[in-house]
């Protein structure tokens, strides 16, 4: 069994800052690439960041300059610094991790963590 939990959501000031972690575990083989992904209320799900098990990253447009995705490999974490919140990033950010347990890769997902930003 996998398990994804997501930490660090909460509620912020426009203009601050906040990190959140997401820690794999389980029975891991090995972790390909790992996103942060946003829903906002009555909106479809979003891909806010990737990054590969290489450390490439890309961004949603709406986040460049602002985001910043890393990952710690020897802690099958991944982090999202998201910094100068604006009202609109507020939404539930979920995890997701391609993970391989002996030899199929899956994608497994976070319970969410919710992020709050006041104007």
């Amino acid at each position: 069994q996998v398990q994804l939990v997501e930490s660090g959501g909460g509620l912020v000031q426009a203009g601050g800052s906040l990190t959140l972690s997401c820690a794999a575990s389980g029975s891991i083989f090995s972790i390909n690439g790992m996103d942060w992904y946003r829903q906002a209320p009555g909106k479809q799900r979003e891909l806010v960041a990737r990054i590969t098990s290489s450390g490439s990253t890309n961004y949603a447009n709406s986040v460049k300059g602002r985001f910043t995705i890393s990952r710690d490999n020897a802690k099958n974490t991944v982090y999202l610094q998201m910094n100068s919140l604006k009202p609109e990033d507020t939404a539930v950010y979920y995890c997701a991790a391609t993970i391989t347990i002996a030899t199929t890769p899956a994608t497994y997902w976070g319970q969410g963590a919710p992020v709050t930003v006041s104007s």
